[in-house]
């Protein structure tokens, strides 16, 4: 199940609510469903709960009987109908005329009453909503066709504080959200407190990820250097040993080099814990550093 599905389910286990709540989430499924026009409406989804609870919530705020819906292959269930006897109803409810063209936009009369703003958007979210699996990023969105319902449904969300950010993808219009916490809050204004509770914990799990990575790589770019310096010690100790000896370096550099070339791949720290007499690290330094700049002709 998708994690957009899951949020769904968790949303339908609240309850319908009364006439007025029901209508109102009815008519946020109507705007964001697939097809709604005063002759035909078709609503597709892939939520068993959401599926369930539709015409329960219909028939409260409509007083109509939904068809059965029609199973397709790919694990969706789809609502349709052309009937009158069901659409006139509805299109009566929310104050349309069945006789004229329908350019939709968002009747607030219909959501006068307490509460019927955010039902409305529990309904627009279950008839076209989505939310990423929050392990895989952090992004909600709600997609219409009716682009003066999005940006309407834009105003509704501003004033609850929620902003959106608006685009547009293959003919439908959608608003949008990339923020863990604002979604987060959106979905607890919602009624899905479980599903919030989990994009919260994936934020979290990965700024620790995030945090315990770049600690690996500044580690690793560490490590890098200590190896690459070691390196360069070994290169000048080398060449001083093949082109003049080891017997021309000063004794507490040849100290130094003999403890290089027994220990490759240690850091300055160890070599100095190493030393005989005991050196400090800056010492230790110092001298490796006279090594690899070392000129028998200077001396």
């Amino acid at each position: 199940m998708s994690f957009s599905s899951e949020i769904k389910t968790e949303l339908c286990t609240l309850p319908v609510g009364d006439h007025a709540l029901a209508l109102a989430e009815c008519y946020g499924v109507l705007l964001y469903c697939h097809t709604f026009t005063p002759r035909e409406l078709r609503i597709v989804t892939a939520s068993p709960d959401f599926a369930q609870r539709l015409p329960r919530s219909f028939k409260r705020a409509f007083g109509v009987t939904l068809p059965e819906p029609r199973e397709t292959g790919r694990g969706r269930q789809v609502f349709h109908t052309e009937d009158p006897a069901v659409l006139t109803p509805i299109l009566d409810a929310i104050g349309l005329d069945a006789g004229r063209s329908v350019s939709h936009h968002i009747n607030l009369g219909v959501l006068e009453d307490p509460g019927a703003t955010v039902s409305f958007l529990r309904g627009a979210f279950l008839g076209g909503g989505s939310v990423t699996d929050p392990m895989k990023g952090f992004h909600f969105e709600l997609a219409t066709a009716h682009y003066s319902v999005s940006r309407e449904a834009a105003a509704i969300l501003t004033e609850l504080g929620f902003p959106p950010n608006d685009s547009r993808r293959s003919g439908s219009f959608m608003l949008y959200y990339k923020r863990a916490d604002v979604i987060a809050d959106l979905l607890t204004t919602l009624g899905a407190d479980t599903s919030s509770l989990r994009i919260i914990e994936a934020q979290v799990e990965r700024s620790m990820n995030n945090k315990v990575n770049r600690q690996i790589n500044c580690d690793s770019a560490n490590a890098d250097k200590v190896v690459a310096a070691a390196q360069e010690q070994l290169d000048a100790i080398l060449r001083i040993q093949s082109e003049y000896g080891l017997s021309v370096l000063p004794e507490k550099l040849q100290d130094a080099a003999l403890l290089r070339i027994a220990n490759p791949e240690a850091s300055l720290a160890d070599l100095a814990k190493l030393s005989y007499p005991a050196v400090s690290k800056s010492t230790l330094s110092y001298r490796l550093k006279k090594i690899t700049e070392f000129d028998p002709k200077k001396g």
